[in-house]
């Protein structure tokens, strides 16, 4: 089976940002947060302080993974430039989404030279209260009419809009404003990552937000699906039964796998996070999860 990660990171520099302030490496694969918080970061035998994007490609071909999206936000840190270069490099394994803070200043600025300069057609927004955006500024709506500006221009460049929300209850998490910017922008894929990130016991809400975002170009990615669901174990019952209602609901031709490595292989194999999806789905399925919708949309 062909298979595309659509939701991985990549990072030659850590310096990442959010609700616990600056994240930083402080060897042998862990960082700490500014809170003092020490976290497993980097999988043992990938990188002591980076995760590059060679370290991503050996656990790709190690597991016969044909491409690879790098996402970014705040919990890495941004690195538009890093990504730039690895997708230069490696054009038949990479494509990546560029990102940036719409409440800078010079955000305009930044959209220009990230859409002119470096060329980029896929944009990130890490929009959640932990590791996001919001995590450093108050609550905003995601349709106000600036952020409508900015994914207009993204839009009219035939670009990729990707959202992280958050989980439901967060103050990021905004069905009702994904759906205003899908149907002001019906041409322009949008991606939720994470499947809305539900946690335990959050069944109703996420067929609530599914039920909203049901758009054609709405989709969602998996990403990580199994570490909102802890203490659960692999293979993570609820994480599953998440993901065929998924299926159910917005069709399996609208979902993609992926990974968010590096910090998910910490914990569980790169062989555990293909195994408990692939179960969920049929072969025809599969197909479409694991390679299909993403190469349609990350590498048309």
């Amino acid at each position: 089976m062909q298979i595309i990660d659509a939701h991985a990171h990549a990072f030659s520099q850590l310096s990442g940002f959010g609700a616990d302030g600056e994240l930083r490496p402080i060897g042998n694969g862990k960082a700490r947060w500014a809170t003092g918080e020490i976290i497993d970061l980097i999988p043992e035998g990938s990188g002591d302080t980076t995760f590059t994007a060679e370290a991503l490609l050996a656990l790709m071909d190690a597991h016969q993974v044909e491409k690879a999206v790098l996402l970014q936000g705040g919990f890495l840190g941004f690195a538009n430039d890093y990504v730039k270069q690895t997708i230069t490099r490696y054009p038949k394994r990479f494509t990546g989404a560029a990102t940036f803070d719409p409440n800078c200043r010079n955000a305009q600025k930044i959209l220009d030279n990230l859409l002119s300069n470096l060329n980029f057609r896929i944009f990130k927004f890490e929009m959640s209260t932990g590791c996001g955006i919001m995590g450093n500024h108050e609550t905003f709506a995601l349709d106000r009419a600036d952020l409508m500006e900015f994914y207009g221009q993204i839009a009219r460049k035939q670009g990729t809009l990707v959202f992280d929300l958050g989980s439901p209850g967060d103050g990021s998490n905004q069905p009702q404003a994904i759906k205003t910017i899908a149907n002001a922008f019906p041409s322009m894929p949008i991606v939720i990552c994470h499947l809305m990130s539900p946690r335990l016991g959050q069944l109703v809400q996420l067929t609530d937000g599914l039920k909203i975002m049901k758009r054609e170009n709405i989709f969602f990615d998996l990403a990580a699906l199994h570490w909102k669901v802890r203490p659960e174990q692999f293979p993570f019952p609820t994480a599953q039964a998440y993901a065929r209602l998924a299926a159910d609901i917005i069709g399996s031709d609208h979902l993609m796998w992926g990974t968010d490595a590096p910090s998910t292989l910490c914990k569980e194999s790169y062989e555990h996070l293909l195994e408990y999806l692939q179960q969920v789905f049929t072969a025809k399925e599969q197909e479409q999860v694991f390679y299909e919708t993403a190469k349609h949309l990350y590498f048309s």
